[in-house]
């Protein structure tokens, strides 16, 4: 396998970011105890706002939710994407991953990743509208746009996740093909490339920079307008309220987006260990907080969730 230089069929080895085994036991268990929290917390978000929202009297109808719902099942996805092959490499002898499966779950990786993107873009404007044209929201914000809007995200992201994955398959990999990181990622397998990789980074930043930048801008716009409008407020105690959750808010998109320039927006062979930690803090750490940040100081939610865990919401469906 390290000599040759036949790319299909072949295999690669994610030997992860440290061969000690003590340290791959501690990893083990952070990365697991991550993933459940990160699965438990966005399913109960799912099914919270899926079962009350049938309900007549429930609040949850709104656009604001429809957009969490689907912010939590693609991060759902996101992280059973890469986290549980990483839990079985890190506790067997085999680390091998096949060509095809590596570029399935790049796929799966740059479109999900996007996805997540240009929702919580979606859900920056939601809230712009919902503060700053109250009287305007139930027009502009409705369920046949917000659906039409989410479909877009969805296709874009598809055709993005396509659109380098297909390129990588013209990518000639050969000797060393052991990835000293957790999973396949963009620039980690750009690196082990013997061929000219040029055409792919120069199409990775551009679009990147279209696909990430653009939401980013629309988004500190949004926030920023949205700060304007709580200036506004008379009462301290509601400017505090409205402020303490942009601020949480603002701070994920902060980790996630911070993240993702630092790795992307370099040249490739600038890339290194930090980037790879950087990495996994927007595949990982962001869609755990994710749940908690959106749903912590949302009544609303709170309600949902206490009567999913009553089993109030199930019985009154049936």
């Amino acid at each position: 396998m390290d000599g040759g230089n036949q790319t299909e069929g072949s295999e690669f080895l994610l030997l992860g970011m440290s061969e000690s085994p003590e340290q791959q036991r501690i990893l083990f268990w952070m990365f697991l105890s991550m993933y459940l929290v990160t699965v438990v917390g966005n399913a109960l978000i799912i099914l919270a706002i899926s079962s009350d929202s049938r309900l007549s009297d429930s609040r949850l109808h709104t656009p604001m939710y429809f957009f969490l719902a689907n912010l939590s099942f693609t991060d759902l996805f996101f992280v059973t994407n890469t986290i549980p092959k990483m839990l079985v490499n890190l506790q067997s002898q085999n680390k091998a991953i096949s060509y095809a499966g590596c570029l399935t779950q790049l796929y799966f990786l740059v479109s999900l990743v996007t996805l997540d993107n240009l929702i919580l873009a979606m859900m920056a404007y939601d809230r712009y509208v919902a503060i700053c044209h109250p009287l305007h929201y139930v027009t502009v914000m409705s369920p046949g746009l917000c659906v039409l809007l989410f479909c877009l995200c969805w296709g874009l992201s598809v055709l993005y996740g396509l659109l380098l994955t297909l390129l990588l398959t013209r990518v000639t990999f050969c000797g060393s093909r052991k990835i000293h990181y957790l999973f396949c990622e963009m620039y980690v397998l750009l690196r082990l490339a013997c061929s000219n990789i040029h055409v792919n980074h120069i199409v990775l930043v551009a679009t990147g920079c279209f696909i990430f930048l653009i939401p980013l801008g629309f988004m500190i716009t949004s926030y920023a307008r949205i700060v304007r409008a709580i200036l506004r407020i008379p009462s301290a105690t509601g400017k505090y309220k409205a402020f303490s959750t942009c601020a949480s808010r603002l701070a994920v998109v902060s980790l996630f987006y911070g993240t993702l320039c630092m790795v992307y927006l370099q040249p490739l062979h600038t890339y290194s260990m930090k980037d790879s930690v950087a990495t996994v803090m927007y595949a990982v750490v962001t869609p755990m907080m994710n749940p908690f940040i959106y749903s912590l100081r949302n009544k609303d939610m709170h309600g949902a969730l206490g009567r999913l865990l009553q089993g109030k919401a199930f019985w009154k469906l049936t």
